[in-house]
């Protein structure tokens, strides 16, 4: 029996941790099976990060990107900071890149368009006093130093990734700074006079109240206004999460034209709270969506959680009209990420118990990636049915990768 489909521009994931992935369905409670919250996610996340090589990288990332890839996504931002060996010390030679180019690897095996956002991270926090904190063990893969050695290596890593690419298309470079939590004020202003301004930029803002707490208690300013202060507001700029902002910061980020990145699925799960998605949007931001930690690697599900979350939030129905929801799955995110149109497609059922008799415009609110049917990146068909064309189904790649790897098990 013929089945109906209808031809969608293909999403875009412009937030990704792909390490991340080893910790669904292991950290949606505290470790003692109590509630938890952000801060001891961190701590099991700090765990996950410790042990990867660029070898168990490339594998776990290839089934992360796979995933993606049938699941609907067509682009993907890596917001990248596992730069070094476990020890801290810095790959050298011709594993200087390791990490990077494991996850470049992985990309274009899952034939998925790759945006390194190669991350500086070069402090281990700030306490509730505003006091800066050391790296901690885990911390010191993820830190080049200082801003100049971040740079260095980073123009470095742009050369590497072009030589991969080999003129294909699907692997460019872009940067992020971690968070003001891990970037001083002064490196900050270092990096808006040291970075290609042609890159995208990203940063962690306001993700958690305490964040802002400690910035204001260290500098007496908000996240974004710390950035503003370094010149770092630009329509290059994609703040992710913003969830806690105030008046001012919307009206700072909106006036920049700044992007924004929600993670709803991830928001929800961490308890982060429900971003001002629709007062940023107002002010002149540009949305668009990612799902950070892959608890849920679904982009109809992101879609439906920015108009579910702004209900909730609201009262209101209809904050966001579908062709809203649709240009942040897609327009938004190729302008956070830095990349030109093309015609990367899905193609989606229209005829499942899910979406039978939904008008196209509204499939955002009632397809899951279950009703995607074909898959289209850079010309060529990548996935059809929940399989890869050329790695087969994901599953089998995360169970080869855990049994390999037990220590993540």
């Amino acid at each position: 029996m013929s089945r109906a489909t209808t031809r969608v521009p293909a999403p875009v994931n412009a937030h990704s941790h792909a390490f991340h992935r080893i910790l669904r369905g292991r950290t949606h409670q505290g470790a003692d099976g109590g509630a938890g919250n952000f801060w001891t996610w961190r701590e099991q996340m700090y765990e996950a990060a410790a042990g990867l090589t660029p070898a168990g990288y490339q594998q776990l990332a290839t089934a992360v990107f796979a995933e993606m890839v049938v699941n609907g996504y067509s682009a993907v931002g890596e917001f990248h900071y596992l730069h070094h060996d476990v020890d801290g010390a810095p790959y050298t030679g011709a594993d200087e890149h390791g990490m990077e180019l494991a996850l470049a690897r992985a990309a274009k095996a899952a034939g998925i368009r790759l945006v390194l956002l190669d991350t500086c991270y070069l402090q281990g926090g700030l306490d509730a006093q505003g006091t800066v904190l050391e790296l901690n063990e885990t911390q010191q893969r993820f830190s080049d130093g200082d801003v100049a050695g971040w740079l260095a290596r980073h123009n470095s890593l742009a050369t590497a990734l072009r030589q991969l690419d080999a003129g294909e298309g699907l692997v460019s470079l872009g940067a992020a700074i971690h968070s003001v939590r891990a970037v001083s004020p002064q490196a900050l202003e270092q990096i808006a006079a040291g970075l290609d301004p042609a890159l995208p930029l990203h940063v962690h803002l306001s993700e958690q109240p305490a964040e802002n707490e400690s910035c204001r208690a260290a500098f007496g300013m908000t996240p974004t206004g710390l950035l503003e202060r370094a010149g770092l507001l630009g329509p290059r700029l994609s703040a992710v999460h913003a969830t806690h902002l105030s008046d001012a910061d919307i009206a700072a980020l909106g006036a920049a034209g700044a992007g924004i990145v929600m993670c709803p699925t991830t928001e929800a799960d961490l308890g982060d709270g429900i971003g001002p998605a629709r007062e940023l949007a107002n002010a002149g931001a540009i949305i668009s969506l990612g799902s950070d930690q892959h608890a849920v690697l679904d982009p109809y599900l992101e879609q439906r959680g920015l108009e579910y979350g702004e209900r909730l939030r609201s009262g209101q129905r209809g904050r966001f009209a579908p062709a809203e929801i649709s240009a942040a799955a897609r327009e938004g995110g190729l302008r956070s990420l830095g990349l030109a149109g093309n015609d990367d497609h899905i193609a989606v059922r229209t005829d499942t118990m899910r979406t039978a008799g939904s008008r196209t415009a509204q499939l955002p609110l009632t397809a899951t990636a279950a009703d995607i049917a074909e898959v289209h990146i850079n010309g060529q068909l990548v996935a059809r049915d929940g399989i890869h064309t050329t790695l087969g189904d994901p599953a089998d790649l995360y169970t080869a990768f855990f049994t390999e790897h037990p220590e993540f098990s």
